[in-house]
C-alpha cells in the first residue's frame, strides 16, 4: 500500500499539455444520378465537387505537413456515399500494389472512416490498398475496442496514373447507422499510408501522444434528406465433404471414409435502425482454419482464439474481460464463445468388445445475436444460442446397438449493454449470461444444470482522456448436483480440498456455490510520452466463469503497478521507442502473501526499420496453490526471465524475425530455452510465403506427476522432466484478385518429454528447497515394461504399496489446411477446403527428430475434402 501511495503521489504531478488541433469541416454535395465506379473520376460531379486536401503526417511525424498531396470529395444520393480519394505522388512508379486477402492490407493504402452518429464514439472504416483489396472495421469506445471481422458490402476501384493513384467507393447508406434527421453532420477522417516511406498522413490532424480516436475527427456537413436504410441479407448455404482416415479392423463406425452433405441459412437483418439481428441455422464452419498444436503439463485448460465468423463478428459489444492488458490474467472473461460448439464433455466407458461413434463437436442448432447503438450513446448486445442434444452409438455383441448422451441439450444467452455520458466520458456498461443444461441422463450429473454470470463496469475520462478511473465488479452462480459441485471445488480453477487452506472448505453437500471478482484501477493513457497504471485485480475463489465464460484459477488479489515512456518521433538512429517497468504482488483470499515479481523491457524501431525489443523478468519465490492439484501450498523457488526479438525491414521482398526466450529457476530447479525463426518472402505482388521454425528445451526439478496414497496419507508426486518440442509453421498465400484468393497452413509438430528423479513431497513450504521433497531411492522404486507402470515400494518389504503409470511422451502432429476462396458477387463466396491431420504418439521420449519426422509419414492420415457455396440474397 505504501508503494501504491507513493507511485500513485508520484505520478499526479506529472502532466503533459498537448497544443490544440483546429477541427476542421468539409462540405458533401446531393447528386442526383448514380456513379459508376470504375476508379477513373471522370464524372462532371466530381469535377464540380468540393475538393478537400491539406494533409499532415501521423506518422513518423507529429503534425508535420505530408510529403505527398492528397485531395478527396465525397458525394450522395438517396442510396449511396460516394469517396473519391487522390493520391499524387512525384513517384508513382514506386506505389507499392501487392494484392492480398480481404483485411489483411500490405502496401500503399487509402481509408475513410465515418462517425454517422456523431457521437465521437463510433466509427465504420472503408479502407483499400493500391492493389485494390478492401478492408473494413467497426470502431467502438472511441478507438479501444476495433472489429475487424465486420464486413459490410461496398465496393471499390482504384487505377493507378502518372500522377499517384486514385480510389473511388461505393458505400449503401444501409451500411451505417445514423439519426433519422433531415440535415446531420457526421464526424470523418481521411488516412494515407505510403509503404516506401512507412508515413500514415490524416486530413484531420491527431497526435500519437493524444489519448482516443473518434473523437479527434472533423466534421462533414450537407447531408439533407437522407433516410435511414435498413439491412436485410440472407447467405443459404450448402457443404458437402467426405473424409477419409485409417480403418479399424471389426470397428463398423471406422470403415475407411465418410460422405455428409448439410445445408444451412445466415442472415443479417435491421430491426430498426439501430438494432441489427444476425443469425445462423444449422451453422458450418468447416473453411475455419485448426487451432495449433500445444503440449500442456500445467493442470489448466489452454485458451484458444475465436476463428468462427458468426461468433468473431460484434464481439467488441458482446464482450466483458475482468482484466485490461495481454497475457492470461486478460483470457478472463464473462464470454468465451468456443464453449459453444465445444467436444461433448462426456466420453462413453467402453468393453473391449465395444465401439463407439462419438461427434467430435456438438452441433449449434441455431444461434441469433441482436446488436446495435443508439443516437444517445446506448449500445447493446444480446445473444442467445441453443446446441443439441449429443449421443454416441455403441455397437456390442457385434450388431446389437444402443446410445449414450455424451452433450446434453443446453441454451445459451448473453446480455450486454453499455451507455456513454458526456460524449464518452463517463461509461457504464453491464452484462449478464445464463448457460442452461437439460440434464435427464445419470452420466451427465457432473455437469451444472445452470450457470449465471454478472458483470458491472464503470469508467470515468478526464481532461480529455488523459486521466481515467474503471471500477469493474462481476458475479457467478452455478448450480446443479453435489457431484458436479463436488467437481467444481475441486477442479484446478478452485482447489478447495487443500488440507492448508482455511478460508474455503470443501462441502460435499452443496448444491450451489457463488463468487465474485473484478478489478479498480487510475491511470494516464496518453497526453505526453508517459502512461501510467495502478491496479488492484481479485478474484474470490468461489468465481466460476467456465460455462460460457473463461477463467484458469480464482483465490488471487494481485496488485499491478505499470508504466511506460513513448518517444514516437525519430532521434539519433531511432524511428520510435518506447520502455516499460512493472511490478506485481500476489495474496489469495486467506491474506496469505503468494509472492511478487516485476519485469522491464525496451521496443524500438530503427530509422532503416529493423525493430528490436528485450524484457528482463524477476519472480521471488512464489507459493503455489496450484502445483500439487489439490495438495498443500507449495514453495517454488523465484526465476529470472529473458527474452529478445530482431526483426528485418518487413516492407521488403524477404523479411526475418528472430524470438528468443531463456529462463532460469532459482536453485537450478528449472531451465528453459526457446527461439523461433519467422522468415516471409514476397517474390512477387500476390504471392507471400511465411516460415516460423521454432524449438523449445524445457528441465524442470518439480514437474507435477500425480498423487498417491500410503497407508491413508497422500503423496504428491513429482518428478524431473526433460521436454523438448520442434515445430514449424508454413504458409503460403496466393491472391489471384482481390475476390479470389488461395491460402495453405501446415504445422508439423513434435513433442517428447522423458521423466526421472521421481520423488514425493514432504514438506511442501520448508524454507530450505531440498528439504521440500524426498527423491526416491532406486531400489524402492522400478517400471514393469509389461504394464508401463511405475511400482514403488515404500515399505521395503518387496511388494509394491502404490504406482503410477510412465507419463513420459513422445507426440507427432501434422496439420494442415489449404482453402481456395472466391467471393464471386459481394457476399456470396465459394470455398474449396482440403484439411489433413496425422497424429502418434507413444510413451518413448526419444527425441531422434529424422526418425520422427520419417515416421510421422508412415501411418495414415485423415483427410477431409470440403466445398461449401454461400449466396447472398440482399436489399
Amino acid at each position: 500500500m505504501r508503494q501504491l501511495i507513493i507511485f500513485l503521489g508520484t505520478m499526479l504531478c506529472t502532466t503533459a499539455f498537448g497544443k490544440s488541433i483546429e477541427k476542421k469541416e468539409c462540405q458533401t454535395q446531393k447528386i442526383s444520378q448514380p456513379i459508376q465506379i470504375d476508379g477513373i473520376l471522370n464524372e462532371p460531379v466530381w469535377t464540380n465537387a468540393q475538393w478537400n486536401q491539406e494533409f499532415e503526417m501521423y506518422i513518423p511525424y507529429d503534425n508535420k505537413k505530408a510529403s505527398q498531396p492528397t485531395q478527396f470529395a465525397i458525394l450522395y444520393d438517396q442510396d449511396f456515399v460516394y469517396v473519391a480519394i487522390k493520391a499524387l505522388d512525384s513517384e508513382p512508379a514506386l506505389i507499392s500494389k501487392r494484392l492480398t486477402r480481404r483485411d489483411d492490407l500490405d502496401g500503399d493504402y487509402l481509408g475513410v472512416q465515418f462517425d454517422s452518429y456523431n457521437d465521437k464514439q463510433t466509427s465504420y472504416c472503408f479502407n483499400v490498398s493500391a492493389a485494390g483489396t478492401k478492408s473494413d472495421a467497426f470502431i467502438s469506445n472511441d478507438g479501444d475496442s476495433q472489429d475487424n471481422s465486420w464486413n459490410p458490402i461496398w465496393w471499390v476501384e482504384t487505377t493507378v496514373t502518372n500522377e499517384g493513384w486514385v480510389a473511388e467507393m461505393k458505400i449503401p447508406f444501409s451500411q451505417f447507422r445514423f439519426v433519422n434527421s433531415y440535415e446531420q453532420t457526421w464526424g470523418i477522417q481521411i488516412e494515407r499510408y505510403i509503404q516506401r516511406s512507412e508515413e500514415t498522413s490524416l486530413w484531420q490532424a491527431k497526435q500519437r501522444n493524444d489519448p482516443g480516436w473518434v473523437h479527434h475527427f472533423g466534421k462533414m456537413n450537407g447531408l439533407v434528406d437522407i433516410q435511414p436504410k435498413k439491412t436485410f441479407d440472407l447467405y443459404p448455404y450448402a457443404v458437402a465433404n467426405y473424409s477419409s482416415y485409417p480403418q479399424e479392423e471389426g470397428n463398423p463406425y471406422a470403415d475407411g471414409s465418410d460422405w455428409k452433405g448439410n445445408m444451412g441459412l445466415d442472415g443479417k437483418v435491421g430491426l430498426t435502425n439501430n438494432l441489427t439481428l444476425d443469425f445462423t441455422i444449422n451453422p458450418d464452419f468447416g473453411q475455419v482454419e485448426a487451432d495449433p498444436s500445444s503440449v500442456n503439463l500445467s493442470g489448466f485448460e489452454l485458451f484458444f482464439e475465436e476463428k468462427r465468423p458468426f461468433f468473431i463478428e460484434g464481439n467488441n459489444i458482446i464482450n466483458f474481460p475482468l482484466m485490461f492488458g495481454d497475457g492470461d490474467l486478460a483470457w478472463d472473461n464473462l464470454f468465451y464463445s468456443r464453449r459453444i460448439g465445444r467436444n461433448p464433455h462426456n466420453y462413453p466407458e467402453l468393453d473391449s468388445a465395444e465401439y463407439a461413434k462419438v461427434p467430435d463437436a456438438t452441433k449449434i442448432l441455431g444461434a441469433a445475436k441482436i446488436t446495435g447503438r443508439s443516437k444517445n450513446g446506448l449500445s447493446i448486445g444480446i445473444m442467445e444460442s441453443v446446441t443439441a442434444k449429443e449421443s454416441a452409438e455403441i455397437t456390442y455383441n457385434q450388431d446389437q446397438t444402443r446410445e449414450e448422451t455424451v452433450e446434453p441439450a443446453t441454451n445459451y444467452s448473453v446480455v450486454s449493454i453499455q451507455k456513454d455520458f458526456g460524449g464518452g466520458n463517463t461509461l457504464l456498461s453491464g452484462m449478464v449470461t445464463s448457460t442452461n443444461r437439460l440434464i435427464d441422463e445419470e452420466q451427465l450429473d457432473y455437469l451444472h444444470t445452470n450457470a449465471y454470470t454478472a458483470g458491472l463496469d464503470f469508467t470515468k475520462y478526464w481532461k480529455d482522456k488523459t486521466y481515467f478511473f474503471t471500477a469493474k465488479g462481476a458475479f457467478s452462480y452455478v448450480q446443479g448436483s453435489t457431484q458436479a459441485l463436488i467437481n467444481t471445488q475441486e477442479s484446478p480453477t478452485h482447489l478447495f480440498q487443500r488440507p492448508d487452506a482455511k478460508h474455503v472448505k470443501m462441502d460435499s453437500t452443496r448444491t450451489s456455490l457463488p463468487g465474485y471478482g473484478g478489478n479498480v484501477n487510475f491511470g494516464k493513457s496518453g497526453g505526453g510520452r508517459l502512461s501510467y497504471i495502478a491496479a488492484i485485480y481479485f478474484k474470490s475463489p468461489g468465481l466460476e466463469l467456465n460455462d460460457v465464460g473463461f477463467v484458469r484459477h480464482s483465490d488471487d488479489i494481485i496488485s499491478i503497478l505499470w508504466a511506460g515512456y513513448r518517444i514516437n518521433e525519430p532521434f539519433s538512429i531511432f524511428k520510435r521507442m518506447g520502455i516499460n517497468i512493472n511490478h506485481w504482488s500476489s495474496f489469495d483470499f486467506g491474506g496469505t502473501y503468494l509472492g511478487m515479481g516485476g519485469n522491464t523491457n525496451l521496443n524500438v524501431t530503427f530509422k532503416n526499420n529493423y525493430r528490436s525489443s528485450f524484457g528482463v523478468n524477476v519472480n521471488t519465490d512464489e507459493l503455489s496453490t496450484s502445483q500439487l492439484r489439490g495438495g498443500p501450498a507449495y514453495r517454488m523457488p523465484g526465476n529470472t526471465n529473458l527474452w529478445g526479438f530482431v526483426g528485418s525491414d518487413y516492407r521488403k521482398k524477404l523479411s526475418i524475425a528472430l524470438f528468443g526466450n531463456y529462463s532460469q529457476g532459482f536453485e537450478n530447479y528449472y531451465q528453459s530455452s526457446s527461439y523461433e525463426l519467422e522468415i516471409t518472402y514476397k517474390p512477387w505482388y500476390n504471392i507471400e510465403f511465411g516460415l516460423a521454425p521454432s524449438i523449445s528445451q524445457d528441465f524442470n526439478e518439480q514437474q507435477y506427476v500425480t498423487e498417491s496414497s500410503y497407508n491413508g496419507d497422500p503423496r504428491y508426486i513429482l518428478a524431473s522432466i526433460d521436454q523438448r518440442v520442434v515445430s514449424a509453421s508454413l504458409r503460403v498465400n496466393v491472391n489471384l484478385t482481390p475476390d479470389i484468393s488461395i491460402q495453405y497452413w501446415g504445422q508439423p509438430f513434435f513433442a517428447t518429454g522423458a521423466y526421472n528423479e521421481y520423488k514425493m513431497v514432504t514438506d511442501s513450504k520448508n524454507d530450505s528447497y531440498h528439504d521440500r521433497f524426498h527423491i526416491y531411492p532406486e531400489e524402492t522404486i522400478h517400471l514393469n515394461n509389461e504394464t508401463q507402470e511405475y511400482e514403488i515400494d515404500e515399505s521395503g518389504d518387496g511388494s509394491p504399496d502404490y504406482g503410477f503409470s510412465k507419463p513420459d511422451f513422445n507426440t507427432k502432429v501434422f496439420l494442415s489446411n489449404l482453402v481456395a476462396r472466391w467471393e464471386y458477387r459481394p457476399g456470396s463466396v465459394l470455398f474449396l477446403v482440403w484439411s489433413q491431420n496425422r497424429y502418434n504418439e507413444t510413451n518413448d521420449p526419444d527425441m531422434q527428430f529424422a526418425t520422427n519426422v520419417t515416421n510421422m509419414f508412415n501411418f495414415q492420415p485423415q483427410n477431409t475434402f470440403l466445398i461449401k457455396l454461400s449466396y447472398r440474397i440482399g436489399i
